[in-house]
């Protein structure tokens, strides 16, 4: 399985409204992976995973697509040292 490693990311493009963050978690979940999905300001999504690294890059590659309505311009993931997350992956509000 390999160590555990964290990344978050910066999602742009068309990615608000679009049901990104419930296709998000909904793919999170099915990798084992712990974290969130929330709307930004700016009309980004975050994501922060947490898990496996092969997961991780899984959830990477899907959030370059999204779901079928989304047009992902970019992603910006920056691994990181883990911090704390709470099991499983949920949407945030916040």
């Amino acid at each position: 399985m390999g160590p555990v490693r964290q990344f978050r990311a910066i999602v742009r493009g068309r990615v608000q409204g679009v049901s990104f963050r419930a296709a998000t978690v909904r793919e999170a979940q099915g990798l084992g992976l712990d974290g969130w999905a929330r709307n930004l300001a700016d009309g980004s999504v975050e994501v922060v995973a947490r898990g496996n690294e092969e997961s991780l890059r899984k959830l990477i590659e899907f959030l370059q697509h999204g779901p079928p309505v989304a047009e992902v311009e970019s992603v910006e993931a920056s691994w990181s040292d883990r911090t704390r997350i709470s099991p499983g992956f949920n949407l945030r509000w916040w």
